[in-house]
């Protein structure tokens, strides 16, 4: 069948279209990606050499908690980092590290949550709830763990396409996960008078939340002054 010129030129659109869809994607970025998951790997690669050279100090399980709940913690932020680096440099495929970082926190969330689940508590349950509901650091981290719990299983992309819409809403839960990280590092830390990292770590949550504060007004104000010149015409 001898193709039309309509058809031609949309079979040649379409060719135009996709290699520009191909070059859109920064050479960097395959070698960029390795290395970040290289470095997502790099908190566990600490950890078991730690183990396995004796250096976990006195007590491995308090060693193990903390760091894995710090590095939770450091994911988030950069996670939170990503958008507003995004709308600074103007590189958009830093976006495509965002759920990676993303689901690099939840693993650390996860192994933070099952060694004090496991080797603190021993599967005792009913201990648990009691920490639970007697201590307040305990109730803030344990309620930002059953948070992204449904960040991470919604994060494959057949999920993106699946929820629409409703995807961003769910995902806006990580703002609370992340105030409520930084609210158990305090509290835990402020038993021990240590706030110097607690308060480190929310002045960075708070900068990147407030950052999206300001945006968010920023465009309804803008949106708001389109809308009236639009009314005048």
């Amino acid at each position: 069948m001898t193709p039309t010129p309509l058809s031609s030129s949309h079979a040649a659109r379409s060719r135009v279209a996709s290699g520009a869809a191909r070059t859109a994607v920064p050479r960097w970025l395959a070698a960029a990606k390795v290395l970040v998951f290289a470095a997502g790997l790099y908190p566990l690669a600490r950890l078991v050499l730690f183990g396995m050279t004796d250096r976990l100090g006195a007590n491995p399980i308090e060693f193990v908690t903390r760091s894995t709940g710090l590095w939770t913690l450091v994911m988030l932020c950069v996670t939170l980092a990503i958008t507003p680096l995004r709308r600074v440099t103007g590189v958009t495929a830093l976006l495509r590290f965002r759920r990676m970082i993303g689901l690099f926190a939840f693993f650390y969330a996860t192994l933070h949550f099952t060694t004090y689940f496991w080797f603190d508590k021993w599967f005792d349950v009913a201990a648990i709830l009691k920490d639970v509901g007697k201590r307040p650091f305990i109730t803030v981290g344990f309620a930002a763990f059953v948070l992204l719990i449904p960040l991470a299983a919604t994060s494959p992309r057949a999920m993106v396409r699946r929820l629409g819409r409703h995807w961003a809403t769910l995902h806006r839960a990580i703002y609370a996960i992340a105030a409520f990280a930084v609210l158990h590092f305090w509290w835990m830390r402020a038993g021990k008078h240590d706030l110097a990292q607690p308060k480190l770590y929310a002045a960075v949550v708070a900068a990147l939340l407030g950052w999206r504060l300001v945006a968010w007004a920023v465009g309804r104000l803008h949106a708001a002054r389109d809308a009236q010149k639009n009314e005048r015409r």
